[in-house]
């Protein structure tokens, strides 16, 4: 098991992963490096093995791909997850680590825009995309969540082997910090600095069809891990179209006694039912969503006890 495992997802990083590798194994010379290749068409792979890391290659495109390889593959008591584009600076990984290894820390969250985000992003709506997701997530968990989009963070043996990794792409920091809200795990802050992408470097990111698939994302795992407070809203808005049908249909039936638009007060009626369905459905879901979050205690409590035998066998 190592020590830490630092993670660096890479497509097409050729110009900047050298740099990377290198300034990480000054920070953390303990630490293993590992950049996994993902299909990259420049010496991104080639590069990285001469600055030192250890090159694997993940053939399913996508940085979701790539972080589940990366966590099935490899056993470490802290991951430290960071791109290959050299916008996250190594001399906050040993902070950011020791808060996992010596604090408890399930998942620590590089926070860029509480520093140098805002100054340093060229792509403006990159920076309305991010405060709104962030929002977005605050409001729906009640949680404080600095930074959801980051992609510097330190990660536990527990946090790392109990999430079950579904989104394939650029959604995958977001499915990491719902899961952790979700949990109840332990997360913390940690200010960073971030600076733009060196001018020969292209990012991968699309801000529209990305922010999309972000936003799905979190409706997504709303629906799943809150289904009545999800499925509640859709019968708060059942009940307010069903009432906006209904309204000219009694106003008539209280003047004249008939009731002449059948049609309208027929969908009244099936968007009251729709409510119905809505509610109940959604406190069945409950029920089965709160009978998953017991057997998640059950699941961390294995990897914790898997944790201590790999240490144990360690030490012998």
């Amino acid at each position: 098991m190592d020590k830490i495992a630092v993670i660096i997802p890479c497509y097409n990083e050729a110009t900047t992963i050298s740099k990377v590798v290198k300034d990480f194994k000054k920070q953390l010379p303990a630490a293993k490096i590992y950049v996994f290749d993902n299909n990259s068409t420049d010496h991104t792979a080639e590069t990285a093995q001469k600055a030192g890391a250890i090159v694997i290659h993940e053939p399913k495109q996508g940085k979701g791909n790539v972080v589940r390889s990366a966590f099935h593959g490899i056993d470490a008591e802290c991951y430290l997850l960071v791109d290959g584009d050299d916008t996250y600076s190594a001399k906050f990984a040993p902070q950011l680590c020791a808060n996992v290894l010596e604090n408890n820390i399930d998942m620590v969250i590089g926070d860029r825009l509480s520093s140098s985000y805002f100054t340093e992003n060229k792509r403006k709506f990159h920076g309305f995309g991010n405060i709104l997701v962030r929002k977005l997530i605050n409001l729906i968990y009640h949680s404080d969540i600095r930074d959801v989009m980051t992609g510097y963070r330190a990660l536990s043996y527990r946090f790392v082997k109990t999430f079950p990794i579904i989104t394939k792409g650029f959604e995958i920091e977001t499915e990491m910090t719902i899961h952790a809200l979700d949990k109840n795990l332990n997360i913390k802050n940690e200010i960073i600095d971030f600076k733009d992408r060196p001018e020969n470097s292209v990012s991968k990111l699309n801000t529209i069809s990305d922010g999309t698939r972000v936003i799905k994302t979190i409706i997504n795992f709303y629906k799943n891990y809150k289904p009545f407070h999800f499925f509640s809203l859709l019968t708060l808005l059942f009940i307010v179209i069903g009432t906006i049908f209904l309204i000219p249909v009694l106003v008539e039936f209280g003047s004249t006694g008939l009731v002449p638009k059948l049609p309208t007060f027929l969908a009244s009626i099936f968007f009251y039912l729709c409510a119905t369905q809505s509610f109940f459905g959604g406190l069945i879901l409950q029920n089965t969503t709160e009978k998953s979050r017991q057997q998640f205690e059950f699941f961390l409590n294995q990897a914790e006890y898997q944790f201590k035998q790999l240490k144990k066998h360690e030490k012998k």
